[in-house]
């Protein structure tokens, strides 16, 4: 799949998948909730791979690894992420999580020796800025409490988890270790300890069998995971993690436009100038500048 189509694939999954979470709260505590989704996630991957005799016996380091993902990715930083919805507006969480792109420049820098260009660092920028005068009415408006800063802390610390699984992803791909395969482990990995953590903080376990609930989960766990994690995880280890993260900025844009349609959310200009601010980053971050041709040099003529 061309790299635009899965950046495009990634940003409209995750940028409409909260219209899917909202039917997943109330009947089931969160913590089951996001259990089950992976666990789901990954058995379908499991049976992909089954099916498609893609191999699944890696070494113990591999596997270790495998673990590592599914403890940050798909498990710790839903968790912390949960906590800290409860403490500040969802707005505050969508900017602490677009410093996953920061993040990921650094991970890459100490972990891989990497560097992000110059203008992916100022889109990045760019982003970020944006995405706090598209949200500055919902930050102004709460006065910071205990509760909140517990809240800022939890979501930096969720952004940090999902940064470190975006850097074993990419050490995925030094081992040769594809997404598919390594998904399906590492959401399994995460899905288990998941169902584990849920039934010290929150049991009895529970399920709902309504349509709605049914449903939602499904798409959040095909959809949202198996291709909305693939297609960006594919994206980490093509064009590498700081570029990839920058669909963190973009999907709470879409979320809003949804909202314009079905919540009545009103656009102001400031959040207009931070769209423009983030498009302007995307641009940035995304388009690689054309290579200089080298000057072409003729050789002077030898003498016979």
């Amino acid at each position: 799949m061309p790299t635009s189509l899965l950046y495009v694939v990634t940003v409209a999954i995750w940028g409409t998948s909260w219209f899917a979470m909202r039917f997943q709260l109330g009947s089931v505590p969160e913590l089951q909730s996001i259990a089950y989704r992976f666990l789901l996630a990954s058995a379908i991957l499991i049976l992909w791979c089954l099916a498609t005799r893609r191999r699944l016996r890696f070494g113990w380091r591999d596997h270790l690894f495998c673990a590592i993902q599914g403890t940050t990715l798909f498990w710790f930083n839903y968790f912390l992420f949960y906590l800290a919805a409860s403490r500040i507006p969802s707005g505050l969480m969508a900017v602490c999580f677009s410093t996953i792109v920061m993040m990921n420049i650094a991970g890459g820098a100490i972990f891989f020796g990497t560097r992000a260009e110059r203008r992916v660092w100022i889109g990045a920028l760019l982003g970020m800025a944006g995405l706090g005068l598209v949200f500055l009415p919902e930050i102004v408006g709460i006065e910071f409490s205990r509760a909140h800063l517990e809240g800022l802390i939890l979501s930096l610390v969720a952004t940090f988890s999902a940064s470190l699984g975006n850097m074993v992803s990419v050490r995925h791909k030094r081992a040769s270790m594809p997404v598919v395969e390594s998904n399906a482990l590492g959401m399994g990995y995460g899905a288990l300890l998941g169902l584990v953590a849920a039934g010290l903080f929150s049991s009895p376990y529970r399920f709902d069998w309504q349509p709605t609930f049914l449903l939602s989960l499904a798409y959040l766990a095909f959809f949202a995971s198996v291709i909305g994690f693939g297609s960006y995880l594919t994206l980490v280890q093509r064009i590498g993690a700081d570029r990839a993260a920058y669909a963190s900025v973009l999907f709470p844009l879409l979320a809003l436009l949804l909202s314009t349609l079905f919540e009545g959310y009103r656009w102001t200009l400031l959040a207009g100038l931070g769209i423009l601010l983030v498009l302007a980053g995307n641009l940035l971050v995304l388009l690689r500048p054309k290579p200089v041709p080298a000057p072409v040099t003729v050789a002077p003529p030898t003498e016979t």
